[in-house]
């Protein structure tokens, strides 16, 4: 259908010593396996994910284990294959659904919002519906304009849905296990330049029982003079600019958001009240995104008498995605804007 693109990974973190390192791709693919095997209600469909294990190989080998029945090629129609696999989670069965990347999501956003999410409330508790609806989200690596959206707002937008942005191994691993058993649609964005990244995970984490609970943020780094709030990629960027400003004695606390609705906001705020500052940082479009809402809900509750300054977001440029590699590294943000903007806030 589409080949598999180049892809144009972060730096992974440094692993600690006798470390196991797991890349995203294969923590994707464990979780993925080890829920077809706990659960016969669990399969998987999408366009190439059985034969072709999967055009970014998440779903690599799992069709010569479970057959055809288990893990499905369809057809290039998403509306269709989304609406197949929400009408046989309606009818008991545990659907993965795969899109190639969540811009293609568009074209069956019907399914996901007025089928999936709206049906468990309009029955009135009668149906429930659970699916994961999951694939690469946000901006790739010279994909332009089409192929680049962050829906983390779209969907983080929706009540009925539940939405997950993972950043490292662990968070993909964890929060696709806890998709798949949670009776709620769930969508998983995750992130295509991290799939082939690296990351130390340890010896609970790659368990078959471990998952990632939904709507918990988790503190990478603890700091004492400013808040960084982000997911999916852009939290590898907060912790290098954290890195930079450390050492110009400025002491990040780095939040990774990991589920964008529902929200954990308790987790910031909390961070609010130590650090007095707050920066958030996201690969999205500004407008309606979700850095807004974040400071939105920071200024409406008791976080607010905290700060001693406004916060600042870091966003995605406002314009549909440039083709040009210059252009596009212009749009998406980088280290230097993260320390920009804390610089910025910190009025230093």
């Amino acid at each position: 259908v589409w080949g598999a693109r180049r892809l144009r990974a972060a730096s992974p973190p440094s692993p600690a010593v006798g470390a196991s390192q797991v890349t995203v791709r294969d923590a994707l693919n464990q979780a993925l396996d080890e829920e077809l095997e706990r659960d016969e209600r669990v399969f998987l469909l999408g366009e190439e994910v059985a034969q072709y294990d999967g055009a970014y190989k998440i779903s690599r080998g799992l069709w010569k284990k479970y057959g055809d029945k288990r893990v499905i090629d369809t057809p290039i129609s998403e509306m269709g294959f989304a609406g197949i696999a929400v009408g046989a989670a309606m009818a008991g069965l545990r659907p993965v659904c795969e899109f190639m990347t969540f811009n293609f999501s568009m074209q069956a956003i019907d399914q996901v919002i007025n089928s999936a999410a709206k049906t468990c409330y309009m029955s009135a508790g009668s149906i429930a519906v659970p699916i994961v609806f999951r694939g690469p989200n946000g901006a790739s690596a010279g994909v332009a304009a089409q192929h680049s959206q962050c829906f983390a707002a779209w969907y983080g937008h929706c009540p009925g849905l539940k939405v997950v942005s993972p950043w490292s191994s662990e968070d993909a691993k964890g929060l696709l296990k806890a998709s798949i058993r949670d009776d709620n649609p769930v969508v998983l964005l995750e992130n295509e330049l991290l799939y082939g990244v690296p990351f130390e995970m340890s010896e609970q984490a790659q368990s078959k029982d471990f998952v990632v609970p939904i709507g918990k943020a988790k503190i990478e780094k603890q700091g004492t003079h400013v808040t960084l709030v982000s997911h999916s990629r852009p939290v590898g960027h907060c912790l290098e600019a954290a890195a930079v400003l450390a050492k110009e004695g400025v002491e990040c606390e780095v939040i990774n958001l990991r589920t964008i609705r529902p929200m954990d906001i308790e987790t910031v705020e909390a961070s609010v009240v130590k650090t007095n500052h707050l920066v958030t940082v996201e690969g999205g479009w500004p407008q309606f995104g979700v850095g807004a809402e974040i400071c939105a809900r920071i200024m409406e509750g008791p976080a607010f008498n905290y700060l001693d300054a406004p916060a600042v977001r870091v966003t995605g440029a406002d314009v549909p995605m440039p083709y040009a590699k210059i252009l596009e590294d212009n749009c998406i943000p980088q280290v230097k804007d993260i320390i920009f903007a804390v610089k910025k806030t910190l009025n230093i």
